[in-house]
């Protein structure tokens, strides 16, 4: 057995310090003790005598002798065991031919390939001339360019067919090369997933033919105008591909011309080509291009890919009933059968490489020098057949992954009863916890009971389904909300999301689940006395379904005090608007006109809940701050915190004093009792503003002055009240006009309840003057008598609305109440 020299451990030993002992010489370098007398340090061989050194530098001199004669000895073992681990042909067989290795069974020469009566494994490498060696099948022409073991395929190289024709599609000439291939009898067939049938130029009908003759595989190439190229890959247009069968080992290639002809279609010929060609080649080299094949006329060789296989039986289970010529050699080598045509082929087994068709050919793999194929990132150690990867000592977990080894479990028992104790503590406390959060949500969800009957809930559901049933269904769009909902529609009623502030609450701006804006109003602390009628107003104010009236979409009575849900009116209040920074009169000309409609459409939404509810609705705070505006400036009454129902039996209602300073009625300041003409006093007071611009109370005058009311009835007396007007009102308003305004204002804000009109009285009045000042003869500087004459008309127009019960609480939006004269 041949000894194997490990070439570092060698070149370790030259630079080793010279006291080395002749033992341990031998074991490094892997040789065996015969050669140990040629590295003792005191015995020298010089010919065939032994002498004793006498002196260093004849002991260095001689271990230079010593050192020339191991490397002329170790170099040739070093070779001979590079060459034995690396040899995959037969002892004493060539193993290469140029740059291409010939593994057995294929082989070059007598006894260095396999014998089993097909062609096939016995090659010829000719490198007798200047040009690169030739590998071929032996008997045959075709060039051999590549052989593997593992995939059991060879590339050879095969000469394309051309054919030439003239423009006429006469015959030019063709190539006199071999292209044709038959591989029967022989180890070989053509590979059908590797290789495709390819016909180049136009119109070329290219096919096969087998050895008897018939045809196997084609296809049809046809032209095109170079305009109207078809893109993509060889399609059928000036190139066309097909696949061919399994089990094919013959090759005979066949090209049809088709000249062009009178009655031809010219989309079929168009843009022919004079060339053309049929061949089979590599699918992989095959890459289509215009440019590249389409025009050339020249030949050319294209690889072709076999499939080989050990073919003298039809399969593995033939082959094994004669272990004699069976190919797969020794213990590690396992046979299968293959996919294209009968026989078979060897495989190295799991965890060995070589080859297999060889004794002792198929050698262990070192797993643990492929990290990229066998990744371990712990202890590697090879076996025979396999590996084996651990994580280090004192780690677990899986060393195949990074980071997949953490350290051990240092958990002991100890440590494990203290950690179930604590653990066993810590449900105890939570499932205590747990117990407590129940107790409080069902407290909560009772204290939520006893706000919503306290709050009139229960008698609210039953008006709401008793409604219900008497309108033939839905509750008109009321809903009772739950506290959750309303929390989420304001985000926890975050102050980012406030609207305003009043003197009955806070109003929140809120999204609600299906996308709808709303304002949400958080009252202050409700009366214990006011509850009991809550529900009922609650249900009253719902039904108010009217264009100038804010509507009511709801409430939330499982809290303290009941939150209420209106439509979100987007342009603020009219308090806004006057006194704000973006005032009426950015408007121009429609200044006036926009004010007075705005506080006829008020007067309309006060007249419906003075005489069209049933029962009559008191708003108990009309003031401009709870007059909102919506985009187009449309007025819309809100704010019914201080709202009473007024029945039917009774002229006025004594109550707790609610409202605004400078808006109150006298008379309900002093005598408490608030009544449909307290709401007419404060609607005044709102049209005074309108009209003037200024603030209804003013603290940085006189004590006399502070109230508007007061200074524009004085201003009335001494005829001077046109001195408060705004300037916009009075460039605008004609004299009769104006005078007319004044005086519906001064009956308004009597201080006697009996000389105040009525909201109905009060909305025609606004609507006539509108109307009136819509004319040209309104406007300031027309002819005043034919302006007082309309304005009598409109005056002495008596007009009597009678309402039909069915009609109260049906008001669409946009509608005005419908009326009979």
């Amino acid at each position: 057995m041949t000894s194997q020299v490990n070439p570092a451990c060698f070149v370790a030993w030259l630079f080793r310090p010279v006291a080395m002992g002749s033992s341990q010489i031998a074991s490094t370098v892997g040789l065996s003790p015969s050669y140990t007398e040629l590295t003792s340090p005191r015995t020298y061989i010089i010919g065939a005598r032994a002498e004793q050194p006498t002196s260093s530098e004849e002991i260095m001199s001689r271990m230079a002798t010593t050192t020339v004669l191991l490397l002329l000895i170790v170099l040739p073992l070093l070779g001979a065991a590079s060459a034995s681990a690396q040899r995959m042909a037969l002892p004493e067989c060539r193993d290469r031919c140029g740059n291409i290795t010939v593994p057995y069974p294929f082989g070059i020469g007598a006894g260095c390939y396999r014998d089993d009566g097909l062609r096939g494994f016995q090659l010829e490498c000719d490198d007798s001339g200047p040009a690169p060696p030739r590998l071929t099948v032996f008997g045959r022409y075709n060039r051999v360019a590549a052989l593997s073991l593992a995939s059991g395929e060879a590339r050879a190289y095969l000469n394309a067919t051309r054919e030439c024709y003239n423009s006429t599609g006469g015959f030019v000439d063709r190539n006199n090369n071999t292209s044709y291939m038959s591989l029967l009898g022989s180890a070989y067939l053509f590979s059908p997933t590797e290789n495709r049938l390819v016909a180049l130029g136009c119109p070329n009908l290219g096919y096969f033919v087998d050895s008897a003759g018939y045809y196997v595989s084609g296809c049809m190439s046809v032209c095109r105008p170079s305009r109207y190229a078809m893109p993509g890959p060889c399609t059928g247009v000036g190139c066309c591909q097909s696949a061919i069968p399994p089990g094919v080992g013959f090759f005979e290639p066949h090209q049809r011309n088709f000249p062009p002809q009178q009655d031809d279609n010219s989309a079929f010929i168009s843009n022919v080509t004079s060339c053309h060609y049929v061949f089979l080649v590599e699918l992989d080299w095959f890459s289509y291009s215009d440019r590249v094949f389409l025009n050339r006329t020249d030949d050319f060789d294209v690889p072709v890919v076999l499939d080989w296989a050990v073919r003298n039986v039809g399969n593995c289970s033939a082959a094994r009933r004669n272990a004699t010529d069976l190919a797969c050699r020794g213990e590690l080598s396992e046979c299968f059968d293959v996919a294209n045509g009968p026989g078979y082929r060897c495989n190295c087994s799991r965890g060995y490489d070589g080859n297999p068709y060889l004794d002792g050919g198929c050698t262990d793999i070192d797993e643990c020098q492929l990290k990229e194929e066998y990744p371990c990132y712990g202890i590697c150690r090879n076996t025979q057949g396999g590996h084996t990867c651990q994580c280090p000592p004192g780690t677990t977990g899986d060393a195949t992954r990074k980071d997949g080894c953490r350290q051990k479990d240092k958990f002991t028992l100890a440590l494990k009863l203290v950690t179930g104790v604590s653990v066993g503590v810590f449900l105890l406390v939570f499932m205590c916890f747990w117990l407590y959060l129940g107790l409080q949500k069902r407290k909560l969800i009772k204290a939520k009971q006893s706000f919503f009957e306290h709050n009139g809930g229960v008698i609210l559901q039953q008006q709401m389904r008793s409604y219900s049933g008497a309108a033939g269904g839905g509750g008109g769009g009321f809903k009772i909300f739950s506290e959750e909902e309303l929390k989420k529609a304001t985000d926890n009623f975050a102050a980012d999301q406030i609207l305003g502030r009043g003197g009955h609450g806070i109003v929140y701006r809120g999204v609600l689940e299906d996308k709808t804006i709303v304002a949400i109003k958080k009252s202050k602390v409700m009366e214990a006395t006011e509850t009991k009628e809550f529900a009922r107003e609650m249900l009253i104010l719902s039904q108010i379904n009217h264009r100038n009236v804010v509507k009511l979409h709801g409430c939330c009575l499982e809290v303290e005090v009941p939150m209420l849900v209106y439509e979100y009116v987007s342009n603020g209040t009219l308090y806004h608007y006057i006194h704000g920074g973006e005032g009426l009169d950015t408007n121009n000309n429609k200044a006036l006109d926009a004010r007075l409609r705005i506080a006829a459409e008020s007067a309309e939404a006060l007249s419906y809940m003075h005489s069209s509810a049933s029962p009559p609705i008191l708003h108990g705070d009309v003031k401009t701050a709870n007059i909102l505006l919506d985009g187009s400036l449309t007025a819309k009454v809100s704010d019914f915190g201080a709202s009473k129902l007024a029945p039917s039996d009774e002229a006025e209602i004594a109550t707790l004093v609610q409202g605004t300073c400078g808006y109150l009625d006298p008379e309900y300041l002093m005598t408490c009792q608030l009544t449909d003409k307290s709401d007419v006093y404060s609607f005044g007071v709102v049209l005074l503003e309108l009209l003037t611009g200024k603030k209804v109370l003013c603290f940085d005058g006189p004590e006399e002055d502070r109230s508007l009311v007061s200074r524009f009835t004085t201003a009335m007396k001494a005829g001077q009240h046109s001195e408060l007007l705004d300037d916009q009102v009075r460039m605008e308003m004609g004299p009769e006009a104006l005078e007319e305004a004044t005086h519906l204002v001064m009956r308004c804000v009597s201080m006697i309840r009996e000389e105040r009109p009525s909201m109905k009285e009060v909305a025609e009045k606004l609507e006539a003057l509108r109307r009136y000042q819509r004319n040209p003869w309104g406007q300031a500087g027309a002819d005043p008598e034919e302006g007082q004459s309309l304005l009598h008309r409109e005056q002495q127009r008596d007009v009597n609305y009678n309402f039909r019960p069915q009609d109260v609480l049906d008001l669409e939006e946009g509608s005005t109440y419908t009326f009979s004269l």
